[in-house]
């Protein structure tokens, strides 16, 4: 589906709501429910920003295939050890920069914010998404998902998918 298929206001709508519902499932910790948001031939990596600007590899995360995403959700449930906590995730500034031959090129600012069991709430991570997305069975779906945080250092461990 192209552009000329579609009106800009509408895949905007559609932008928007797949941030929107990516953050509620990432939140409800429906982990296994986000891999489906993504088409099978997809990549999902965290790139710090100092490393992104530069031009430097140095991921934090480097999933590039659907089978690497629902893995990562299997050892965050099966495997994985980190301290139990709610994320939040603020998305905004969504804006939809263009289509290319049926990829729709996206890009947001979010902001995540942890609570513990003990009732601490903190701010976790900033940052960009940059996005690639087609339309798979008349569902927009991630198609490339990049993580930018803004900086290079954490307070803490990154399990769950930003």
């Amino acid at each position: 589906m192209h552009t000329s298929d579609i009106a800009i206001d509408q895949i905007e709508q559609e932008i928007t709501r797949l941030n929107y519902r990516c953050a509620r499932i990432l939140d409800d910790d429906r982990l296994e429910e986000w891999p489906g948001l993504f088409v099978d031939d997809c990549k999902y990596a965290i790139h710090p920003r100092d490393n992104y600007v530069a031009g430097l590899e140095g991921y934090w995360l480097y999933l590039d295939n659907h089978a690497m995403l629902r893995d990562r959700v299997k050892s965050l449930r099966e495997a994985n050890l980190y301290n139990i906590h709610q994320d939040r995730r603020i998305v905004t500034g969504v804006m939809f920069d263009g289509e290319q031959d049926g990829v729709f090129h996206a890009r947001s600012s979010f902001l995540i914010l942890q609570s513990d069991v003990e009732g601490r709430g903190r701010f976790f991570c900033t940052g960009e998404y940059l996005d690639k997305m087609v339309f798979s069975g008349g569902v927009l779906k991630f198609k490339e998902r990049i993580v930018v945080p803004d900086s290079f250092n954490m307070h803490g461990l990154v399990a769950v998918p930003l």
